[in-house]
């Protein structure tokens, strides 16, 4: 049976964008940018994306698609059975990240939702936080927002990589940039706001210290959906005529864009109303909707600032589960359909504990944390840098020269920065990524 592809390079740019931008950008990077140094933290974050960045997009992209599979099977294929255990690492970190990211993709439909309805108390900010508690903490309505955005999810991935994938982001990745610029231009115009602007975009070259940019190299790796095989699942896809570094740059280009975007609708928000750009679930759920209350035409505001992240979210999803959908479909012979809908169920149900970590199963601690709190530990401590050192020393080492046919399309086009991308690749990102594990692994 022919191997799908994408239909243009458009929609492959537009979904390994939208892979790439996900709750994160909204609600980790501003919060980055307003404890590590406003503009100097922006300017070290986006050198990083331009070099290291875009190094490892290339080269993920490049091991999918020389080999033409899944993640397990292209490490199979390219480095032998020994480096089978990277792609079986990535597919292992989806299950894990998609189970409580959903957990959180509820929380913002049940947030659009109530937005839609006005029932978010934004004319009593001191009882924000209780309302969101109340969500979080219960047992039904978090799980069954939980099964409707995973339902989302695999709508769009049994469909196909061309009539599911590709159709739904060359839709909603122009509406998330839409409604991000709206949202941007009515937080940059409150009274108050420039002082905001100011802190994120005018750097002060003082505050750059080794947990500055340790912290963006984090948030520049994490953001880039590297070290988990989304790239290389994506990359499997691509036609051989695509121009590989080209695509690279432009995924990185819109990745970094959505952060500062981010930035710059968050960050003069809270300046101009006092407030503290907390991270996580507290901004976007507790801080920005009192935020929301305080401004004119705020009702509004707030129900397309919910529609932009339950699409970030999204989109991040369906990479998430095209991985194992992928791998199984691909190894084991089953459908599309059947792999998009059994492993979806799996992850809905590794999802339920984690929805019932924040409220009745709180108690329940592995190493002082809930089951929430440990898988995304688990991730971010160890699966997704260790398959992001690992593929990084695959592709400058075992598999340079695959990867590096890939990148000039077998001698076809022109790349001059071979060999810098040999040496990121072999030393560069192997260290930069171990050092963040370990500050982290050490400090955190």
């Amino acid at each position: 049976m022919k191997r799908e592809q994408w239909g243009s390079r458009f929609g492959f740019i537009m979904a390994a964008a939208g892979s790439a931008v996900g709750l994160g950008n909204i609600w980790k990077f501003p919060y980055l940018a307003g404890t590590q140094g406003g503009g100097a933290f922006l300017a070290v974050y986006l050198i990083i994306m331009g070099t290291i960045g875009v190094a490892l997009i290339m080269a993920e992209i490049g091991i999918g698609r020389a080999a033409k599979l899944n993640p397990v099977g292209a490490f199979r294929a390219l480095g032998g059975k020994r480096w089978m255990t990277t792609g079986v690492l990535g597919v292992v970190t989806s299950f894990m990240i998609l189970s409580f990211y959903s957990v959180v993709g509820g929380w913002t439909i049940a947030y659009l939702v109530k937005s839609i309805a006005g029932s978010i108390h934004v004319d009593a900010p001191d009882q924000l936080a209780g309302q969101f508690n109340d969500l979080v903490t219960g047992v039904g309505e978090p799980i069954f927002y939980h099964g409707v955005f995973m339902v989302l999810t695999i709508g769009i991935v049994l469909a196909g990589v061309a009539e599911g994938i590709e159709r739904s982001v060359k839709v909603l990745m122009p509406l998330l940039f839409v409604l991000l610029i709206v949202l941007v231009a009515r937080s940059v115009t409150l009274p108050g706001a420039w002082e905001g602007i100011e802190f994120f975009l005018k750097p002060d070259w003082s505050q750059v210290d080794g947990p500055m940019v340790s912290a963006a190299l984090g948030q520049a790796f994490f953001s880039l959906s590297l070290g988990m095989g989304a790239m290389v699942t994506y990359g499997s896809y691509l036609d051989s005529d695509a121009d590989i570094p080209n695509a690279s740059y432009w995924v990185v280009f819109l990745a970094a864009m959505v952060a500062v975007l981010g930035g710059l609708l968050v960050l003069p928000a809270v300046y101009a109303f006092g407030m503290d750009p907390a991270a996580g679930p507290g901004l976007t759920f507790i801080t920005l909707p009192a935020v929301f209350g305080e401004m004119i035409g705020g009702y509004f505001f707030q129900i397309l600032f919910f529609a932009m992240l339950l699409i970030a979210a999204l989109t991040s999803s369906i990479s998430l589960l095209a991985i194992p959908v992928a791998y199984f479909a691909e190894d084991f012979g089953v459908g599309r359909k059947f792999s998009a809908t059994a492993v979806g169920l799996v992850i809905f149900l590794m999802g339920v504990p984690c929805s019932l970590a924040m409220g009745v199963w709180g108690d329940i601690k592995f190493f002082d944390m809930n089951i929430f709190d440990l898988m995304a530990y688990g991730v971010d401590a160890y699966t997704l840098p260790i398959g992001g050192i690992l593929t990084a020393l695959f592709a400058g080492w075992v598999g340079l020269e695959k990867v590096g046919n890939e990148l000039t399309n077998q001698g076809r086009l022109s790349f001059n920065l071979m060999l810098a991308f040999k040496w990121i690749m072999r030393i560069v990102a192997p260290t930069a990524v171990l050092w963040v594990m370990v500050y982290g692994l050490l400090f955190s």
